[in-house]
């Protein structure tokens, strides 16, 4: 199948298509016209890899998984497992700077409400400017 005809049946852009073959995620073979050729199986791999950048995961770590997502179960070798622990990991650490920066935010529109004090900055410098 041609990128157009991938593009249709996974919903995804050629534009996409077009990085995810560059970055090894998807492969396809040229016919003699030099036309990408894509294998019907691409669809799902393509799928997956919508998943896969939707969790979060980067294009390097996309490729290292797609063999073992792909492999049978009885021939993985638990690098996977490792992978996406490391990025739930990273994921929670994520999660939790944003908590931290929710709180800190949250503290100071409280703080700000209760004082009552409402400032508006001048037209006519800016409220760091201290030369009035």
């Amino acid at each position: 199948m041609r990128i157009g005809e991938l593009a249709d049946a996974s919903g995804v852009s050629t534009r996409s298509l077009r990085y995810y073959e560059e970055h090894g995620l998807i492969r396809s073979e040229r016919t003699p016209g030099g036309w990408r050729d894509f294998d019907s199986s691409m669809v799902e791999r393509v799928v997956m890899i919508q998943h896969l950048f939707a969790a979060g995961l980067c294009s390097a770590t996309i490729n290292e998984l797609l063999p073992c997502l792909e492999a049978p179960p009885e021939e993985r070798t638990g690098v996977m497992e490792q992978l996406l622990a490391q990025e739930v990991e990273r994921l929670e650490a994520k999660r939790r700077d944003i908590d931290r920066e929710l709180d800190t935010l949250q503290a100071l529109r409280s703080e700000t409400a209760l004082s009552g004090e409402v400032r508006t900055p001048s037209r006519r410098s800016p409220p760091w400017d201290t030369t009035e």
